[in-house]
């Protein structure tokens, strides 16, 4: 499974509750669309710590890398994790 999927099945399966792919596009803003509010930031975090095995500095905590399930996967692409 790619990186993009795993990401997005666990927004879709944790903050919508559905399996239904079509409802989280990949450059959906989770912010904009009221999808994770900071407290789901921080769980998605430890999901991405502890999924793909890479520590999230305090100063990349920024929507820039975690925003989408786009931009988290080219933060995670910036930190050598590969599909």
């Amino acid at each position: 499974m790619s990186v993009e999927n795993r990401i997005r099945e666990y927004i879709l399966e944790n903050y919508l509750f559905t399996n239904d792919q079509s409802m989280l596009g990949s450059d959906d803003s989770f912010l904009q669309k009221n999808i994770l509010d900071s407290t789901g930031m921080l769980e998605v975090i430890y999901f991405l710590e502890d999924e793909f095995g890479i520590k999230v500095q305090d100063e990349e905590m920024v929507p820039e890398n975690l925003d989408s399930v786009n931009r988290i996967a080219a933060f995670l692409g910036k930190k050598g994790v590969t599909a």
